[in-house]
């Protein structure tokens, strides 16, 4: 019996693995409450999403409870910084398309994207949004388009509306089916993942 769960548990983290977005990052900026954060977390996990930038230049950088995120951080890699420019410089280096989310003219919709692409999406702090240092240096901006009088979604529900689009579109076009990784590079991560 005992076999069978190591067995099926092994076969669970090898497809999650192979279904990881590592073309899909999400960037949290300054983002102070920790149920946001966790919530976050979870969203990101759900999605595929393996890593985080936590950019941190006002905020204490956030303590991640196992518990509250319902141990989802422990399967995202994370990357901090506390500064704007080099955040967004180490993103550009790696290829990312940077789109910062904010109410805005010149911000398109997120379904006007193609999220097929290689994007790191930064969310901004609960009350004063995306910073704009971080407006300025993003590629573009992006908005949820919303029926109501309040143009504002908790942070952490906006992140998952997003992924959740990005997800519809990665999945459509088959990037679930097929991994991003090498076989060397899937069997690192199974035995690290195996240890946790």
């Amino acid at each position: 019996m005992r076999e069978f769960k190591t067995e099926r548990r092994l076969k669970k983290i090898e497809n999650v693995i192979r279904s990881r977005q590592f073309s899909l990052r999400v960037v949290m900026e300054n983002i102070h409450d920790p149920h946001n954060v966790s919530a976050i977390f979870r969203s990101c996990d759900a999605v595929g999403v393996p890593k985080i930038s936590l950019l941190y230049t006002i905020e204490e950088f956030p303590k991640i409870s196992k518990v509250s995120s319902s141990s989802a951080n422990k399967w995202i890699e994370k990357e901090k910084f506390n500064d704007t420019k080099k955040c967004f410089d180490s993103l550009h280096a790696e290829g990312f398309v940077v789109y910062a989310t904010m109410l805005d003219e010149k911000a398109k919709s997120i379904y006007e994207i193609d999220w097929t692409k290689k994007i790191a999406i930064v969310m901004g702090n609960e009350h004063r949004g995306v910073s704009e240092e971080a407006a300025t240096l993003a590629d573009e901006l992006i908005y949820i388009p919303m029926r109501g009088m309040i143009q504002s979604l908790n942070v952490s529900v906006a992140t998952a509306v997003i992924l959740y689009e990005a997800q519809r579109q990665r999945a459509e076009a088959g990037m679930y089916d097929k991994s991003e990784l090498s076989k060397e590079e899937i069997q690192r991560l199974i035995d690290l993942w195996s240890e946790k």
